[in-house]
C-alpha cells in the first residue's frame, strides 16, 4: 500500500478514536494505529534503504558493506506496574539475554522511549511508547536485560505519585467510556462495522487484540460486571 493510502488510513483511524467510547473499541483502533504507523515506519526505512543502495552501487564494489540485519518486528508483549520513584514496563522477548548488551538499545525522552533490540534470532524488535502520561527523568531512566525479558525503567518526574495509565491516550480513551444507553444501538452498530473490517483485514496480532477484548468483555456481562 502507498504511503499516502496508509497516512489516509492513520487520519482516519485517529477520527474514530476521537469519537470512540467503548474500551474495547479504543483497545482495537489503538492496535491498528500502532499497527499503521509501523507501516509507514517501514516504508520510510525502505526508501530510505533504496537510496542508499543506488548511492552504494555508484561507489566501487570495495567498499560497499554487507547488510546484514534482518527485518524490524514490533513488539507488543509487555506489561507494567510502578513504585514510588519509578515506572516499570516489562518488554518480553524469548532469548534477549543472550544477545550482546550493546544490541539491546533505550531512547528517552521526557514523555516517550524507544526501544531497539538488534540482531535477535535474525531479527530486529521494536517497542515505541509516545505520550506517557506523565514526564520522567532521561538522566534517571534505565534499562535492565533479564532472562527473556527487557525491563525499562522511567523515573518519575515527582516521586509518590500514582500513574492510572501508562501514556497518555489510554487515559483519553478511559474518560471516553461512560454509559449512553439511549444511544448505545445506534452507535456501537456503526462502531462494530468499522472493527468488524479491521477485524477482517488485519494480521494475526490485531486479530487475537480484538479477540482478547471481546472474550473479557463477554466475561464480564456473563459475571454481571461493569466495566470502568
Amino acid at each position: 500500500m502507498a504511503s499516502e493510502e496508509l497516512q489516509k488510513d492513520l487520519e482516519e483511524v485517529k477520527v474514530l478514536l476521537e469519537k470512540a467510547t467503548r474500551k474495547r473499541v479504543c483497545d482495537a483502533l489503538m492496535a491498528e494505529k500502532s499497527k499503521i504507523e509501523t507501516e509507514i515506519k517501514n516504508k520510510m526505512q525502505q526508501k530510505s534503504q533504496k537510496k542508499a543502495e543506488l548511492l552504494d552501487n555508484e561507489k566501487p564494489a570495495a567498499v560497499v558493506a554487507p547488510i546484514t540485519t534482518g527485518y524490524k518486528v514490533k513488539s507488543s508483549n509487555y506489561g507494567w506496574d510502578q513504585s514510588d520513584k519509578f515506572v516499570k514496563i516489562y518488554i518480553t522477548l524469548s532469548g534477549v539475554h543472550q544477545v550482546p548488551t550493546e544490541n539491546v538499545q533505550v531512547h528517552f525522552t521526557e514523555r516517550s522511549f524507544d526501544l531497539l533490540v538488534k540482531n535477535l534470532n535474525g531479527k530486529s524488535y521494536s517497542m515505541i511508547v509516545n505520550n506517557l502520561l506523565k514526564p520522567i527523568f532521561v538522566e534517571g531512566s534505565s534499562k535492565k536485560v533479564k532472562t527473556d525479558t527487557v525491563l525499562i525503567l522511567c523515573r518519575k518526574k515527582v516521586k509518590n505519585t500514582r500513574w492510572d495509565y501508562l501514556t497518555q491516550l489510554e487515559k483519553e480513551c478511559k474518560e471516553k467510556e461512560k454509559p449512553s444507553y439511549d444511544t448505545e444501538t445506534d452507535s456501537s452498530e456503526g462502531l462494530m462495522n468499522v472493527l468488524k473490517k479491521i477485524y477482517e483485514d488485519g494480521d494475526d496480532d490485531m486479530k487475537r487484540t480484538i479477540d482478547k477484548a471481546w472474550v473479557e468483555s463477554r466475561e464480564k456481562q456473563s459475571k454481571g460486571d461493569t466495566e470502568f
